[in-house]
């Protein structure tokens, strides 16, 4: 990918998948605004992506409150000029529980950060692209979003949410120069699955029997998702995760 200087907002930007999309987003050039609710993670990031010659801003956000998410997008248009991509990558994971055994707090919070903070951060970045007429976003799903699986009820519920969030906001943009997609991935080595692993020996079991993509590879993806040469993909759910869901 060549050097043209872009403003990309990372949400999530702070460890995992985010992190490293954020320093493949600076190593092609782009001006990246790193947000995570963790403000001292996305500090620690952007000064890693400007000790190696890139260009980061870090912000604290927690992308379940309007007015933050507001706050950010309208910094970055006021800092950066206008917004040409956007990863929306900030999510959590909740313990292992059957459907009759959830409870309503677990699935509230799963619902507020993993959905209802896309679809906040989504609408205000789309009404910035639609001012300029461009723009790229890329929202972050997962396998889970298109196939659920036992004791994943309220994360899967918000992550078909997402596909299903994506694809109508990619509809409505047909034609405008302005492009949604949804990343899916699989097993990925991440903090989040790290401490899933170790906190539940029975989903540590199951993802290493499996292949482990890395947060890069995941990463790659979405950045090639806001790149030109995907200038033709708006509305799909990609998969990243070495073919396992097709077992």
């Amino acid at each position: 990918m060549s050097a043209d200087g872009r403003a990309v907002l990372v949400t999530g930007g702070g460890s995992g998948i985010g992190q490293a999309a954020a320093r493949l987003f600076a190593a092609a050039g782009d001006t990246v605004v790193v947000a995570d609710i963790d403000e001292a993670a996305a500090k620690a990031t952007a000064d890693d992506i400007r000790a190696a010659g890139g260009r980061a801003i870090p912000r604290g956000i927690d992308v379940a409150a309007e007015d933050q998410v507001e706050e950010l997008v309208a910094g970055v248009v006021a800092e950066l000029g206008g917004l040409d991509c956007a990863f929306n990558n900030a999510g959590i994971s909740a313990p292992r529980s059957r459907v009759s055994e959830l409870d309503l707090d677990t699935w509230r919070r799963m619902l507020d950060v993993n959905l209802t903070g896309v679809f906040l951060c989504l609408r205000a970045e789309l009404r910035q692209m639609r001012v300029q007429q461009h723009g790229a976003i890329v929202n972050t799903a997962s396998v889970a979003g298109l196939k659920a699986s036992p004791k994943v009820a309220a994360y899967a519920a918000a992550k078909h949410g997402v596909v299903g969030l994506t694809q109508s906001a990619a509809s409505e943009h047909a034609g405008t120069g302005i492009r949604v997609n949804a990343l899916c991935p699989g097993g990925t080595d991440t903090p989040l699955l790290r401490a899933s692993m170790g906190n539940n020996p029975a989903v540590g079991q199951r993802w290493t029997s499996r292949p482990i993509s890395t947060a890069e590879d995941v990463a790659a993806a979405a950045v090639w998702l806001c790149s030109d040469a995907a200038r033709a993909v708006s509305g799909t759910a990609l998969v990243v995760d070495q073919g396992t869901f097709f077992r």
